[in-house]
C-alpha cells in the first residue's frame, strides 16, 4: 500500500518588510506584503484541493502571528514553526521528521502561481516509484522538490537564490544514484521583472 504524502509549504508571514522584499521598490512594503497573502492563500488552497495527505504551513517568524491566524484558509492546516538555520536546514529538518513520520513529503514555497493541483498529483504519484520528485524554476532554482527517502546532502551548503541550486541539486541526486522524476519548469514570482506575467487576479 501506497503512503500517503504530505505538503509541507514553507512561509513567511506576510508582514510589511518581512517578506517579498525584493518586490518593495516596485510595490512598497505594504503592496509587496498584500501580494505575499494572497499567494500564500492560493498556495494553501491548491494544497488542499490536490487531497493526497496533510497540508503543512511551516512558517517563520511563529505560527502564532496575528498576521498568519488571521488569514482566511479554508479546510484544515498543520501549523509549524520552521527550524533554525539556512533554507538547507530548514528544509532537511520538515523532510526528516516527516519520513520518520511514515509519510512522503512535498515541499514547496508560496512564490509560484503556477503550479497546480495536478502537478502536486503528479509529483505525490512519482513518489511511489521513485525517491526524488523536483520541479525546476526558471530563474535556476525549483518550486517543488518531494522525497520518500531521506538524505541530507541535497540540502547542505546550498548557494540558495542563485541560479545553480536546481543544477547542483540534481548533480548531487546523481552521486546518490538515486532515479529522479523532473516536472515541467515554472515560474516564480521573485524579482521585479516577474511582475509582468502575475495573473490578472493578483495584481
Amino acid at each position: 500500500m501506497f503512503r500517503q504524502t504530505r505538503i509541507v509549504i514553507f512561509a513567511k508571514a506576510p508582514i510589511p518588510g518581512f517578506c517579498k522584499t525584493r518586490l518593495i521598490d516596485v510595490l512598497g512594503a505594504e503592496g509587496a506584503a498584500a501580494l505575499a497573502k494572497k499567494m500564500l492563500c492560493r498556495t494553501v488552497s491548491i494544497a488542499q484541493e490536490a487531497n493526497i495527505g496533510p497540508v503543512e504551513l511551516c512558517v517563520t517568524p511563529d505560527p502564532d502571528h496575528p498576521c498568519l491566524r488571521s488569514l482566511d484558509l479554508a479546510g484544515k492546516v498543520v501549523w509549524s514553526r520552521q527550524s533554525e538555520g539556512d533554507l538547507g536546514a530548514r528544509m532537511a529538518a520538515a523532510v526528516e521528521r516527516t519520513l520518520d513520520d511514515g509519510e512522503n513529503v512535498l515541499c514547496i514555497g508560496t512564490d509560484c502561481l503556477e503550479l497546480e493541483v495536478r502537478h502536486l498529483k503528479d509529483a505525490a504519484r512519482a513518489l511511489h516509484h521513485v525517491p526524488v520528485v523536483i520541479a525546476p524554476a526558471l530563474d535556476g532554482g525549483y518550486v517543488l522538490i518531494g522525497l520518500s527517502q531521506f538524505e541530507s546532502s541535497i540540502f547542505q551548503d546550498m548557494m540558495w537564490s542563485t541560479d545553480s541550486v536546481f543544477r547542483e541539486t540534481i548533480r548531487r541526486i546523481d552521486l546518490l544514484g538515486w532515479r529522479v522524476t523532473q516536472l515541467e519548469t515554472l515560474r516564480d514570482i521573485d524579482e521585479p521583472e516577474d511582475l509582468a506575467f502575475l495573473p490578472d487576479a493578483f495584481k
